[in-house]
């Protein structure tokens, strides 16, 4: 059968080959209450229910693997058609508020060094609904979901399009509701998509793993960096925020003795003058197959206390989900079907 997650009413009917428009509508509403299986959308009739069961469910993945922490995260591995398996999470902050983290691809092309997704290279760009169905996967833990980020496996910018289609879908008020103001699309600073995310109009929040704004520093952490500098990051930032008025997120994970000297905080001072950001201080999360190290705590204080003198506002974050490797920077799979 195929999913149906992505498309609307008028393309279900004509994949299903539907008599009636309402028919249609009706799958639709039960695709947004995360229901996929024909024989449990109970107000279409047994007759028609029983015809399209014969076609398998509505929905192109499965959840392959679990694990939770103490903090409440949790983590699904999602295997899609082809085999290959992607990884979300569930993640909950001590007040409560919880997010779905999606991935846009299986793998990722970037090879930022502190991150175990950029170890396993770029498998594939995942299509729109693969994206939707991920959320719809964390839906049914039977948690109410409070936002959304783009921050799983992959690049969002580098897989634009996909990822666009599939905010419309979420966001659409006849089917999953979503506020554009609940989500987060998360990127290393890829200049050409933020200019384009500019054109499309999408008013989702923009977060940018900035990580140091020293530029040779960034350049041996984030290859990205060698093509887009941080004065071309830092003009699309601009253009982005003229055009939404949209607070920015810096994402800085930070690695001891890396980037928490006193040189990175003025540099990420001066970097952030001109935009309306905050800056997401968030400890390194140990990799396997990653050599670097988490700072110690005198090491963050004396970090955050540079950023105090300086004016900087930032936030400490608690890495959530570290427990299940479903933190910042570890999501990777190795395994396929």
């Amino acid at each position: 059968m195929g999913s149906l997650y992505g498309i609307d009413p008028r393309a279900i009917r004509e994949r299903l080959g539907l008599e009636k428009d309402y028919q249609a509508r009706q799958i639709w509403r039960w695709l947004a209450k995360g229901v996929y299986d024909p024989l449990k959308m109970t107000d279409l009739s047994l007759a028609l229910r029983q015809s399209l069961a014969g076609g398998g469910s509505f929905i192109s993945s499965e959840v392959v693997a679990r694990s939770t922490d103490e903090t409440g995260a949790m983590k699904l591995g999602v295997r899609m058609e082809d085999g290959q398996v992607i990884e979300c999470v569930l993640l909950r902050s001590e007040s409560g508020h919880t997010a779905a983290c999606l991935s846009s691809q299986s793998g990722c092309a970037m090879g930022c060094r502190f991150c175990r997704t950029g170890t396993m290279k770029l498998l594939r760009n995942l299509r729109p609904y693969e994206i939707i169905e991920q959320y719809i996967h964390l839906m049914n833990l039977g948690e109410e979901i409070d936002s959304i980020v783009f921050m799983g496996m992959g690049e969002p910018l580098a897989n634009l399009p996909n990822v666009l289609e599939a905010i419309a879908y979420l966001h659409n008020p006849d089917g999953i509701n979503l506020s554009h103001r609940k989500m987060t699309v998360s990127t290393c600073g890829i200049v050409p998509g933020i200019r384009q995310f500019c054109r499309a109009d999408v008013p989702v929040k923009l977060a940018v793993s900035l990580v140091t704004a020293i530029q040779s520093k960034r350049e041996s952490l984030m290859p990205v960096a060698r093509t887009f500098s941080l004065g071309a990051l830092h003009d699309a930032l601009v253009q982005y925020q003229k055009h939404f008025g949209r607070r920015i997120t810096f994402e800085c994970c930070l690695i001891s003795g890396i980037n928490t000297t006193d040189a990175d905080a003025r540099r990420l001072a001066e970097y952030c003058a001109g935009l309306d950001v905050i800056v997401n201080l968030i400890p390194y999360n140990p990799g396997a197959e990653l050599d670097f190290s988490t700072p110690t705590d005198e090491e963050l204080e004396r970090f955050c206390s540079a950023l105090d003198r300086l004016g900087v506002q930032y936030t400490r974050r608690f890495s959530r989900g570290r427990g299940i490797s479903g933190a910042c920077g570890q999501l990777a799979v190795s395994y396929r079907d």
